[in-house]
């Protein structure tokens, strides 16, 4: 080759050369590179750590992680509402309670005296301004009154005209101290609650339960400004989650099922849902048709998620003062298949509703889409100093 047709060619190598350097990381991906997930995690040097997602912590699973997250208690649905009411019904009667109020006297020939002897049965419902009305006794306060009260009231305004009255209240129905109950149940409705205590799992359970599996089900409570939302099996699981039912409690319970995402080199990107009540990420990636043979980097699975900070503290120690005030923080999970152990960490790694699943592209499956996009180039130059040495 002479002079003046080398020049081209060195010319095109040197500009190959250039774009080979400063291009590929331009090239058209499904997703960051490994390398690029990793590099921009929340670093023990950072002032802070925002609730955004601009921030997130990488974690590499582990065994002891696993455990940790095994063992974890999410309990932030019992914090929203410690200390917030809750305990049940009051005893105190109150507006719109039904009652069974019986009367005996001593002798047959009395104001209450039945034929049979066994006495009189007045039903009666505390109205709108907390009174009731009994024969003989006229409109007595009711509001506010407990039981045993009201009981000792009757009594006392019925001597004088009746035969040494002997006077039992029963309360039938108390709606003064209720909780409704909506969506997917059985038997939505309005509950009123007990004098002892309930709890949000009695309450659900008197509604006829929900209709779709529990973990499938979500719960939201409502009380006044409050609310919060869990997982029905987590009233189970977590018996802390059960909390105390208050009156004027709203309560929704919310058909969700679960899904995950899988994104990158995979044989199919998706939305998966879960058809188990638990899923392993070995699973999930089976699900999706496993690792793209051509792109994906072994050595790169990423799972994204939000974590409670109280979790993240534990797996991650060296961040728990950049963390105060934080409630949730993004997470990124890495794996790496390469490794034989892998295999067996994702096998007991559960995935949760809203997961994302990411496999990196391997960095030779990014060169290989260059060498694609020069190839056209490089043939048309050859052409090119082919034709210049003829």
């Amino acid at each position: 080759m002479d002079e003046a047709g080398g020049e081209p060619m060195r010319s095109l190598w040197l500009l190959s050369l250039v774009l080979l350097a400063a291009g590929c990381s331009a090239l058209p991906s499904e997703g960051p590179s490994a390398i690029g997930i990793t590099s921009e995690q929340i670093s023990t040097e950072q002032a802070s750590v925002p609730s955004g997602v601009e921030n997130y912590t990488v974690i590499d699973v582990s065994p002891s992680n696993i455990e940790r997250l095994k063992n974890y208690r999410p309990l932030s649905f019992m914090n929203q509402f410690q200390g917030v009411g809750g305990g049940g019904s009051s005893a105190l009667l109150g507006v719109g309670d039904s009652l069974q109020i019986k009367i005996w006297e001593a002798s047959r020939e009395g104001l209450f005296s039945g034929a049979s002897g066994d006495g009189t049965l007045i039903p009666a419902t505390v109205d709108e301004t907390g009174f009731i009305f009994v024969p003989y006794a006229g409109r007595i306060q009711a509001a506010g009154q407990s039981v045993e009260g009201l009981r000792q009231t009757i009594e006392s305004k019925l001597v004088g005209k009746a035969i040494e009255p002997q006077v039992l209240v029963v309360v039938s129905s108390k709606l003064s101290s209720t909780a409704v109950v909506v969506g997917d149940v059985a038997k939505p409705g309005v509950y009123p609650l007990q004098v002892r205590n309930t709890r949000l799992l009695e309450l659900v359970a008197q509604a006829g339960g929900a209709r779709a599996a529990t973990y499938e089900t979500v719960v939201t409570l409502k009380r006044g400004a409050r609310s919060g939302t869990t997982r029905l099996e987590h009233l189970i699981d977590f018996p802390e989650n059960n909390v105390l039912v208050s009156p004027g409690d709203n309560v929704l319970l919310s058909h969700r099922p679960r899904t995950f995402s899988a994104f990158g080199a995979v044989k199919a990107n998706q939305l998966v849902p879960f058809r188990t009540k638990t899923v392993s990420m070995a699973e999930a990636l089976a699900t999706v048709g496993g690792l793209n043979d051509y792109r994906a980097d072994a050595g790169g699975i990423f799972l994204f998620r939000y974590e409670e900070a109280d979790l993240v503290r534990q797996l991650r120690p060296d961040l728990a003062q950049k963390m105060a005030g934080q409630t949730e923080v993004p997470v990124v999970y890495r794996v790496s298949l390469q490794d034989p152990r892998g295999f067996f960490l994702t096998r007991f790694f559960e995935m949760r509703d809203k997961d994302i699943l990411y496999v990196a592209n391997h960095p030779t499956a990014e060169f290989g889409k260059f060498l694609q996009i020069i190839a056209p180039l490089t043939n048309n130059a050859l052409s090119v100093a082919a034709i210049v040495n003829k």
